[in-house]
């Protein structure tokens, strides 16, 4: 999947796997053998302003090596 625009949009097959990939990925935070998203950069958008959401996204993303 590249684009993630509408989860009614997602197959279950797909949404099953975005869940179990979640959950691997949260019981292994802070210790990540290898870092996904190394040399990625992400963005995110706001139709208003979310600092709680904002800050949790750029932490996520730093911690899978992203920027």
């Amino acid at each position: 999947m590249k684009h993630l625009l509408s989860i009614e949009s997602l197959a279950q097959a797909d949404m099953e796997t975005i869940l179990a990939d979640s959950a691997d990925i949260k019981k292994a935070r802070g210790s990540h053998a290898k870092l996904p998203l190394a040399g990625q950069t992400w963005a995110m958008l706001f139709s208003k302003s979310s600092t709680r959401t904002r800050v949790s996204f750029e932490v996520g993303i730093r911690e899978l090596g992203g920027q």
